[in-house]
């Protein structure tokens, strides 16, 4: 895909992600890996206002190589996770509601359910917390992504990251919806039955053997 067609690419994800109600009040951002840096939505522009020219283009550490916007400030998290992650090819950094709740009570997701495995890995880890924007964000945000698609930010938010644009945003909302689901479990005061580590091998053996996943 050339730059132009992934800066629409990014305009469309954003958009989507905004629509899905992950983004209130001009919150998350979306990035793609290109040759020598990456591609990512700048600040404070609400995403229905947003054209592809407005996508700034940022060196490996996260130095701005072209666009006339500021980049989102979390621009540091991504630099760092596309460093640690070569599969990582997008980022999709949500504060969807229910997995923000979780995330908000420092609260992991465990394998309640076979579909978190889609997500990279027997659970949804909480990273430890830090300020929005900070390279303390960024470390704790990659040492927690360790072996993981998705994590929860602690009192924060949302990371997902993917070999597409739509694989991150399709992990994102799949965090979103098994938070809503081990939500209700708590909130009926049940306690879920958690798979084991052998089963959700066998389970993400089965994702791999439909293709690549995310």
């Amino acid at each position: 895909m050339d730059e132009g067609a992934l800066r629409a690419d990014i305009v469309r994800v954003a958009k989507a992600m905004d629509a899905a109600g992950f983004a209130p009040s001009k919150s998350g951002n979306v990035s793609a890996r290109i040759a020598g840096g990456m591609l990512i939505t700048p600040s404070g522009l609400p995403y229905a206002a947003m054209e592809p020219a407005d996508i700034v283009d940022l060196a490996e550490d996260g130095s701005v190589r072209a666009g006339a916007r500021k980049p989102s400030s979390e621009a540091p998290f991504h630099a760092a996770i596309y460093a640690a992650r070569p599969d990582a090819r997008a980022i999709v950094h949500t504060h969807s509601p229910k997995a923000t709740a979780l995330a908000c009570a420092r609260r992991p997701i465990p394998a309640f359910h076979y579909m978190v495995a889609y997500c990279g890995g027997p659970d949804i880890r909480v990273a430890d917390y830090a300020t929005f924007g900070t390279d303390a964000l960024a470390e704790n945000a990659v040492r927690a992504l360790d072996g993981r698609k998705a994590v929860l930010l602690a009192n924060h938010g949302v990371i997902a990251i993917g070999a597409t644009l739509d694989g991150a945003l399709a992990i994102a909302g799949e965090v979103e919806n098994l938070a809503g689901q081990y939500l209700a479990l708590l909130a009926a005061g049940l306690e879920p039955v958690v798979l084991d580590a052998d089963e959700m091998a066998r389970v993400a053996e089965k994702f791999a053997s439909y293709g690549k996943v995310g």
